[in-house]
């Protein structure tokens, strides 16, 4: 099938399945004409890269794990134990970073707590 039709099936953006292809996470075979061909297993890939992605790994990461992952119904799992590692590590990550944004959170709601009575004395819109 041609990019298009990839990008009708999935749903996906040809702009981003060029990206992809460019990224190294998907490989189209080429035709004389210089036309990308897939197969129809591209279509399981771009799900698991869109999947991946919305878990927060990027390209990078995603192009070294997806040999590793198997569709298991509506979610993918690992089937190497070095990339069950890499996933602890990178959850572990995430939830460094959710921690930090949510004390960035309440030091802005302290702060902003703490301005109202000077706004309203100032009349700062703010």
């Amino acid at each position: 099938m041609f990019i298009g039709e990839l990008s009708s099936r999935t749903g996906i953006s040809t702009r981003s399945l060029r990206y992809y292809e460019q990224q190294g996470l998907l490989r189209p075979q080429r035709r004389a004409s210089g036309y990308r061909e897939f197969d129809e297993s591209d279509v399981a890939t771009v799900r698991r890269i869109r999947i991946l992605l919305a878990a927060g790994l990027n390209t990078d990461l995603i192009r070294e794990m997806l040999p590793c992952m198997v569709d298991e119904g509506a979610i993918l799992a690992p089937t190497c134990e070095e990339m069950a590692q890499d996933l602890k590590r990178e959850r572990d990550r995430l939830s460094r970073s959710i921690e930090q944004l949510q004390a960035a959170h309440a030091m802005l709601g302290s702060i902003i707590h703490a301005g109202e009575p000077a706004t309203v004395r100032t009349g700062c819109d703010g």
